[in-house]
């Protein structure tokens, strides 16, 4: 197997995959999409009752949507994911009580009117935990209306929620190779107009390929050759991936952890399967 980085960027990835069959390369698109841990809100405490600010104005603790569609929009605010400093709730020293090695905390204060957004989450804890996309919005507060609340957020995958889900956008498509018979080629061009891509563009009066990474396998060029000078295919061994992180982990940390479940889940598969033959 052979991986080859085009971009890792922060939020987003794209890398050619070689030497494996379409099972293993779906194998890895999905354990990008579902097995990746990641830091997210699980828990949610309403403070109920009056609230008074610093003048002494009093304010009701509610809002226009009940309780459970605000923790509900918290819990998919992405949130800023360490993965050696946290350890999933059920496995960690403290037994599931939560503690700063598997619980983040954030505190949730804001008055109306005005609209409270998920940059209005404040970290109990270091400011490197402070929500990248502030702007998300969750509720719009009325006069007199207030929200006060403690969330929680703790590691897990989507293979539990989809608010654990790291990635969006998760595709491959085998890669493409395109073959140009010159010497068949009458030099119309019909299959550079054709192509809605940009792959192909002319050179001395024939196609030639340009881009070839960003063909789509479509075969509008083939279509629009009437002597069949060009054809396009895809490699079944030879694969490129594109997928989106929201934030919590870059690019780079969510390849590079997925690999490795990956490499551990074959690793599991392969003693299971030995230790069947020696029974």
């Amino acid at each position: 197997m052979d991986l080859k980085i085009i971009d890792l960027s922060e939020r987003h990835g794209k890398f050619i995959l070689s030497g494996v069959r379409p099972d293993v390369a779906n194998a890895l698109r999905r354990c990008l999409m579902t097995s990746v841990p990641k830091m997210a809100i699980e828990t949610v405490e309403f403070h109920l009752g009056p609230i008074m600010d610093e003048d002494g104005k009093e304010y009701e603790s509610v809002s226009p949507l009940f309780d459970e569609i605000v923790a509900h929009r918290l819990g998919l605010v992405p949130i800023p994911t360490d993965l050696d400093l946290y350890n999933y709730k059920d496995e960690c020293a403290c037994e599931g009580e939560g503690c700063p090695s598997c619980t983040i905390a954030y505190l949730l204060n804001k008055r109306g009117p005005g609209d409270v957004y998920s940059g209005d989450l404040e970290p109990l804890g270091g400011q490197e935990l402070r929500v990248k996309d502030d702007l998300i919005p969750i509720v719009r507060l009325g006069p007199g209306q207030a929200i006060l609340a403690h969330a929680f957020a703790e590691l897990g995958t989507a293979k539990k929620h989809i608010k654990w889900q790291v990635t969006s956008g998760t595709n491959y498509r085998y890669y493409p190779t395109v073959d140009i018979d010159l010497a068949k080629c009458e030099g119309d061009l019909a299959c550079v107009e054709a192509c809605p891509r940009d792959v192909l563009k002319a050179v001395d009066g024939k196609p030639a390929v340009d881009d070839l990474e960003a063909c789509i396998l479509c075969r509008s060029c083939e279509e629009a050759c009437e002597i069949g000078a060009i054809k396009v295919s895809g490699d079944d061994s030879k694969f490129l991936f594109e997928f989106e992180t929201d934030g919590s982990l870059t690019a780079r940390q969510t390849l590079e952890k997925a690999l490795e479940i990956l490499e551990k889940d074959f690793d599991n598969f392969r003693e299971q399967v030995s230790a069947m033959e020696m029974d």
